[in-house]
Order: C-alpha cells, then sequence, then structure tokens
C-alpha cells in the first residue's frame, strides 16, 4: 500500500512539472498555464488597474465652465516615472530578475498592473511554432498598453496594442484593443491615424456581418469624437457623439458624452439643440448625478425665451429646496439671478447673486463670474465705486489671471481707479471749501453735530459687541437658571459684560464724558490728585476745526485741484464709459465755476460734441458760438467751420510733432503743470494721429512729477493698457514694474 501511495505522489508530481512547461503543448499545459495566469497573476493586476481608475474619477476635478474634454483625465508634462524591465521578450519592457523586483517596486496602481502584466506574459506565456497557446496572454498585453496609456507612456503602450494586433488577430479583445491604439496615437498628436483605423474597425465589421457589441460601437465612436474634436472637425465630433450615446452602456461615458455634446451645441449658439441634449441628460436616470444637476444649470444658461426661461426659473427652484443640493447652491443661485437679469428684474437678481456669495460650498471660479455680474449691473447703472469693488473682488478671487475674461475685468479695473480718483477729489474738495466758506460758529455747529452723531454710533455699535458677547458667545450663560430674564438681573451675564466692558474702555470712573479721557496713579499719590488726560481726538472739536484751511491760498488750490479733476471725469465719461449725461454733468459744472482760462476752450468743445452726438443742436449751437466767437484762430473754430475739409497729412503731421516738442521743452523746463493743461487742450485735436501715444505717455511723466505714486501709476497704466502695442505703452509697463517693486 505504501509503494502504491508513493508512485502516486511521484506521477503527480511528474505530472505538474509536465504541466509546467511552457514549451509542451498540451491540454493540461494550457489550461495550466491559462488558470495560473488569469487568476494568480492578471485578476491582481486588473485590481490594481481598477484602483488605479477610481483615483483619477476622484482626483479629477471638472471646470464646468469650460468645454469639458470626452475624457476625464488630465496628462501632465512630467512624466510618471515606471518601473523598468529587462527587454528579455516579445515588445518593450520585458524581462528581469529577482533583484530588480525587490530594487524597482511599483510606485503606483497602473505601475503595478503592468508588472504583472509583464509576469504573466514572462512566466506562461506559450509561443510555440510561431503561435501562442495560453489565451490570456492577449488579455495581459492589453492590460499592459492600459496600464502604460495611464502612465502617460503611449508610445510603449502602442507597441504593446500593436503586438496583440499582430500576432492575436482572431482574439475576443482585438476589436477594444485597436480602440485604445487608437486613443494612444490620439494622445500623441497622431489623430489622423487613429480616425483611420477606428473607420476601418467599424467599416470593416459591418461589411463582414460581423455586429460588433454595443459596448465596442459606444468606445469606437466615443474614441472618434475624440480625434475629432482635437483636430477641430467639431461637426464630425457632434455626430460620433450621437451615435456613441445611443446605447449608453457604460453610464458615467454616455451621461459625459450627452454633457460635451450639448456644451457644442451651446458654443455654437443652437440654444434649441443644446436643450434638447441636456433635457435628455437630465431625464437619463442612471447618470451619475453631477452630470444632471449641471445639465439643469446649462438649460438655464441656453433658455431661448420666456416660456422655457419660467419654466427652467421653476425648475431651479425646486432644486434649490432640496438639501441634498447644498453643494451646487452657489451656482443655482447664480443662474437664478441671471434668469431674473434677462427679465429686468435687477433687485431679485441682486438678491440671488448674493445668496450665491454666501453659499455654504461657495467656489472661487463661480464667485469670480457673480463678481463679475455684480460689477456689471451697477456700471450699466453707473454706480461707478461699486462696479469698482465688484471688479475688484473678482481680480482677488480669480486664479485665472491670465484668461481673456479676468483681463478684460482688469482693463475695466483700472479705467475705473482713475475715475474714483477724481471722483474722491471732488468730493473731499468741494466738502472742505464748503466748510472753510462757513462762519466760525456755523463751522461749531457743523462739527458738534458730526460728533454727537459719532459717539451715538460707538455707543450702539458697543452696546451691540456686548450683546453679542453676552448672548451670543456664552452659551452657558444663556442655558443658566437666569435665562430669559433681563440683561441686568442676570447676575452671570451682568459679570461677563462688566469684564468685557472693562477689557474694552479700562476702569472708568462713573462721570460725563468717561469715554473722553482715562487717569493714571503715579508712585503712591492718589489719582485723583495727579491725572494725565488722554484726549480722543475723534471726539476733539478743536482738532477738527484745525484742519480746515483758511490761507486764501490753500482753499484756491483745492479748487483749482476739484476743477481739473471735474475736467478728467468729464473726459472719461465722454471718452472711455461713452455716458455722455454723466459727461454733461461734470463739464457744465466745471464751466459754473470759473476754471482757469486754459480749461474754457476744451470745456466748450467738449460739451458741442457729446450735444451735437446726442442731436441736441439748439445746446450743441451755445457752446459753438463760444468758439467761433471767442475762440475764432484755434483748430476747433476751424474744425467747425470746415467739418468736411480735409488737411495735408503732412502738414498735420508736422504741426503736432512741432506741437509735442514745445511742450518737451517746457516738461525740460519744469513746467510741469502748463504742460499737462496744454496737453489736455491738445488731445481732443488729434484723435487719430499716431502721435497720441507720446502725448499721453508726456503727460504722464508731467503727473509724476509734481502729483502723487499712485495718480502717477495710474497715468502709466493708462498708456500701458491702451496703447500696450507701441514703444511708448512698453516704455510705461517697465516704469510700473519699477515702481511696483
Amino acid at each position: 500500500m505504501k509503494h502504491i501511495k508513493k508512485i502516486l505522489l511521484f506521477t503527480v508530481i511528474l505530472l505538474t512539472a509536465y504541466a509546467c512547461s511552457t514549451k509542451k503543448d498540451t491540454v493540461l499545459s494550457r489550461n495550466y498555464h491559462a488558470l495560473t495566469s488569469h487568476f494568480n497573476i492578471l485578476f491582481n493586476g486588473e485590481e490594481a488597474f481598477e484602483k488605479g481608475i477610481e483615483a483619477i474619477n476622484q482626483g479629477y476635478k471638472d471646470d464646468w465652465f469650460q468645454q469639458l474634454p470626452i475624457e476625464p483625465i488630465v496628462f501632465d508634462d512630467r512624466k510618471i516615472v515606471a518601473p523598468t524591465f529587462k527587454n528579455n521578450g516579445p515588445g518593450a519592457g520585458f524581462g528581469g530578475d529577482e533583484n530588480e523586483e525587490a530594487t524597482n517596486k511599483p510606485s503606483g496602481p497602473f505601475e503595478k498592473a503592468e508588472e504583472k502584466a509583464v509576469k504573466a506574459i514572462q512566466r506562461h506565456g506559450m509561443n510555440i511554432n510561431g503561435l501562442e497557446r495560453n489565451r490570456q496572454i492577449d488579455d495581459a498585453y492589453l492590460l499592459l498598453g492600459k496600464a502604460r496609456y495611464y502612465s502617460q507612456r503611449f508610445v510603449p503602450a502602442v507597441e504593446a496594442f500593436n503586438y496583440v494586433i499582430a500576432n492575436y488577430p482572431d482574439a475576443n479583445l482585438i476589436a477594444e484593443t485597436k480602440i485604445w491604439r487608437a486613443k494612444a496615437n490620439i494622445r500623441m498628436n497622431n489623430e489622423e491615424f487613429a480616425i483611420e483605423t477606428l473607420k476601418l474597425l467599424l467599416v470593416v465589421k459591418d461589411t463582414l456581418e460581423v455586429d460588433l457589441p454595443d459596448e465596442i460601437k459606444e468606445q469606437a465612436n466615443t474614441a472618434l469624437a475624440m480625434a475629432y474634436m482635437q483636430s477641430d472637425s467639431l461637426q464630425k465630433a457632434k455626430n460620433h457623439l450621437t451615435r456613441a450615446i445611443r446605447t449608453q452602456k457604460n453610464k458615467a461615458q454616455a451621461a459625459r458624452n450627452m454633457f460635451v455634446l450639448g456644451q457644442l451645441y451651446a458654443n455654437e449658439n443652437k440654444k434649441d439643440s443644446a436643450a434638447i441634449v441636456f433635457n435628455q441628460l437630465t431625464a437619463f436616470r442612471k447618470a451619475p448625478y453631477k452630470y444632471k444637476i449641471h445639465a439643469n444649470i446649462e438649460l438655464a444658461k441656453n433658455a431661448a425665451n420666456d416660456s422655457l426661461s419660467s419654466s427652467v426659473l421653476k425648475k431651479l427652484l425646486k432644486l434649490i429646496k432640496d438639501r441634498d443640493n447644498r453643494p451646487y447652491l452657489d451656482q443655482l443661485y447664480y443662474q437664478v439671478g441671471a434668469l431674473h437679469e434677462k427679465k429686468d428684474s435687477i433687485s431679485l437678481a441682486l438678491e440671488y447673486y448674493n445668496k450665491s456669495l454666501r453659499a455654504e460650498y461657495g467656489e472661487d471660479k463661480q464667485k469670480s463670474f457673480t463678481y463679475e455680474n455684480l460689477g456689471d449691473l451697477y456700471f450699466k447703472n453707473a454706480a461707478y465705486q461699486f462696479a469698482s469693488s465688484y471688479y475688484d473682488s473678482v481680480l482677488n478671487v480669480s486664479n485665472d489671471t491670465l484668461s481673456l475674461r479676468v483681463r478684460r475685468v482688469k482693463r475695466k479695473y483700472k479705467n475705473l481707479a482713475s475715475l474714483i480718483k477724481f471722483e474722491e477729489v471732488v468730493a473731499v474738495n468741494d466738502s472742505i471749501v464748503r466748510i472753510a466758506s462757513l462762519s466760525k460758529t456755523a463751522q461749531e455747529a457743523f462739527f458738534q453735530k458730526y460728533i454727537e452723531d459719532l459717539k451715538k454710533k460707538d455707543e450702539e455699535a458697543a452696546q451691540l459687541r456686548l450683546n453679542q458677547i453676552s448672548f451670543g458667545s456664552t452659551t452657558g450663560f444663556l442655558q443658566s437658571a437666569n435665562k430669559g430674564k433681563w440683561y441686568f438681573y442676570n447676575t452671570q451675564t451682568l459679570g461677563f459684560g462688566k469684564t468685557e466692558f472693562q477689557k474694552i474702555w479700562g476702569d472708568r470712573k462713573l462721570e460725563d464724558n468717561w469715554r473722553w479721557s482715562a487717569s493714571e496713579t503715579f508712585g503712591g499719590v492718589d489719582k485723583d490728585s495727579v491725572a494725565i488726560v488722554v484726549k480722543d481726538t475723534r471726539y476733539d472739536l478743536a482738532s477738527y476745526l484745525e484742519t480746515i484751511p483758511t490761507e486764501k491760498q490753500k482753499i484756491d488750490t483745492l479748487k483749482i485741484d476739484r476743477n481739473q479733476a471735474l475736467y478728467e471725469l468729464g473726459l472719461i465719461y465722454k471718452e472711455q464709459f461713452k455716458n455722455p449725461g454723466l459727461a454733461i454733468k461734470r463739464l457744465e459744472r466745471v464751466a459754473e465755476l470759473n476754471p482757469r482760462k486754459e480749461l474754457v476752450l476744451p470745456i466748450n468743445w467738449h460739451l458741442y460734441q457729446v450735444y451735437k452726438d446726442l442731436g441736441e443742436i439748439e445746446k450743441a449751437t451755445i457752446y459753438k458760438d463760444v468758439i467761433l466767437t471767442k475762440y475764432a484762430t484755434t483748430v476747433f473754430a476751424q474744425i467747425i467751420k470746415n467739418p468736411e475739409k480735409k488737411f495735408e497729412e503732412d502738414e498735420k503731421v508736422n504741426e503736432i510733432e512741432e506741437s509735442y516738442k514745445k511742450l518737451y521743452y517746457l516738461y525740460k523746463k519744469g513746467a510741469y503743470k502748463e504742460v499737462l493743461v496744454n496737453i489736455n487742450k491738445a488731445l481732443p485735436t488729434i484723435t487719430n494721429s499716431k502721435l497720441k501715444p507720446k502725448f499721453e505717455l508726456l503727460k504722464a511723466y508731467a503727473i509724476g512729477k509734481y502729483l502723487d505714486k499712485e495718480i502717477y501709476k495710474e497715468a502709466l497704466e493708462f498708456v500701458a493698457i491702451n496703447y500696450g502695442n507701441t514703444e511708448e505703452g512698453e516704455k510705461a509697463k517697465e516704469i510700473l514694474k519699477q515702481l511696483n517693486r
């Protein structure tokens, strides 16, 4: 019996050793290697590969404000370093020994999947007489190529795919392998070859009457759409996306394809077609929720008429009430605000835009769009200071500073900066001049009322702070037995409030004007006998009265600066912001304030132009007559008398050059204010001249010589933005860089 057992054991060992041979083409060997490679090695490789795909899906973040890529992955120029193997077999990257495996451990899931695929090929490949007898080896090569694809090693990936296509033409996975090879070629900018091979795959199979599975057709059409998107053949891309979404076997990719297709229609302003696709996506029950919620948002963007807008608005409001949509509230509120803005319901638009900004899970990019829309709304209504604040917020929250949209916002903000600066000069100087013109008694009454109002506001703010501390932060006190009693009957909150008061105000005596002073005791001397009083200048009447100028020269300077600012504002509103109403308001006001004589002619000229453009001929005639009677020999008068006359270009250029030279010499002599005044007079007459940037830069230089640094920088920024491609614009940029260091 013992001999029989030994014989059987020996026989099993021999059969096992025989089956392990990769050179014997037997049923036992083929099945042994197929089962071992599949369940032992490839299973672990597939598991690692799936973990890698899952990590990509979790880590990838879509930018819903841009055209989504069909495949949700971003390949970085910094290549992923994968373990290397010796080249001991077919294809690239095979071989290796035990020591190398110990030192070159896989660094990620795709590298691990590649290692397992290589191991299966090396140990269980049965290439006998040029034919592979292990039916799992083509799976191993496909896994190898896919792992290399996601490791951004496209050339070795193509080699692995080509090896399958060349050596296993009848493999079950041959069609999928061809699709992956096409995708790798697309990533290498070889989309023409990818299109050719994918078309060949679809057409040849149809010709051979071998019906491809729906999954393969879906993958092939998706890959073709990728290739056509890369080659900018958007119509063909849309055709293949339409074919790809028919079967919807891969739910996530089908939903993505539908969203991309809807975006393509929307970018072409085909709102009806886009709405059809996005509605189809919202009705796709098994689609990932992120695509469905953003499809509803896109429907709001592409609402083509009022009736559709109303239905979309109702749907958005319903989505807002759903607590599951809290992560998307910033975008939902924004779209509701945009729909109200389209209907000219500005108050509701402002309400929902502000709700979007306050949303708990709001993202910076959405905030940048919301801030921009708020800025545009205020800009349209000539509330330029509010608009400037919102544009500034766009620049602060936006990370995409190089985009065309953000650059436009920055340009608007820069233009508004000088406008706001001049408006502040007008407001401040007006106030000072008005107060300076009052009698001493009236000045005291004015500031006394201001101080009383300030005290009242400070007291209210202090009381609010104490209430917040006592009733908001001290939840333990509020939950005490004294809960619900009046503040001064609650001993705990009263004691806490007293402590907080002492922190803020110190130990004050119970007396009138307790806020005004604090006493300190020196040595052993009683604090009531020796005290140093520290006055709060915010409540000190004398400190305000001291700031009011009394000298005529200072007051005249304030008036001159105010008048100049009003004139500059008139030009900004007229030329930059195309707001004739505000331009007229500023220019007419400065005309009534007895400005310097150098400003009278350009003021009348600009008012004449504005009224003429508005078609108000009677008012335009008033300013025209002033120019023709008092300034008959000027260029302005000549233009009015001969509007159709074309001056010789050379003569005009020579005149402008001479004018520039004279101004430059004045600048060299230090007559900076005179240079500024004369340039402001000359600029309206050289609107189309190539020398205008020179005048603007010289104007900036003159401003920099006698005004503060910020105004100088604003003048340089104006030249840099409006004449960026000229030599003067480049010079302004260089100076700005030096000033900002």
